[in-house]
């Protein structure tokens, strides 16, 4: 009776949360598009902890787990936090760690690039998420 328990306890306890993006087209190649995100972000004075090359681990490790599908032509994602605002949600709900670092993906799928980031719950986030909208929406304006 007791693993019935717990295991009802552990299924409540972490409901699947859907998560959605944000993306606007970008009109003009990958590089380009990754060049003007990267300028983007350093222009609100933020500084980029790391590129995750996701687009390239995911073709060269397909074969690995045994797919043949390519899902991305190219594809990066841009992590950076900002002192200001990740003190400011983290002090309104410690909690919000999880939302760190902050990230924007640049995405080529079939000549179709894409830049975006996720969303996040309302509350203190949206402050991020508007900060991320204008880097997003600068990087695809130039």
């Amino acid at each position: 009776m007791k693993p019935l328990i717990l295991t009802a306890l552990i299924c409540c306890a972490a409901p699947a949360l859907a998560q959605e993006a944000v993306t606007y087209p970008f009109d003009g190649s990958f590089d380009d598009a990754t060049f003007n995100v990267e300028s983007a972000i350093v222009g609100q004075g933020l500084v980029i902890d790391h590129v995750s090359h996701t687009g390239e681990m995911l073709s060269r490790t397909a074969s690995d787990v045994g797919s043949d599908t390519r899902i991305f032509d190219a594809a990066d994602v841009f992590l950076f936090c900002s002192a200001v605002l990740s003190r400011k949600v983290m002090e309104a709900d410690p909690m919000n760690i999880a939302h760190c670092p902050f990230g924007i993906f640049v995405a080529d799928r079939e000549g179709e690039v894409v830049v975006g980031y996720r969303t996040y719950p309302q509350g203190p986030m949206q402050e991020v998420q508007a900060l991320l909208d204008e880097i997003v929406q600068e990087a695809v304006a130039n």
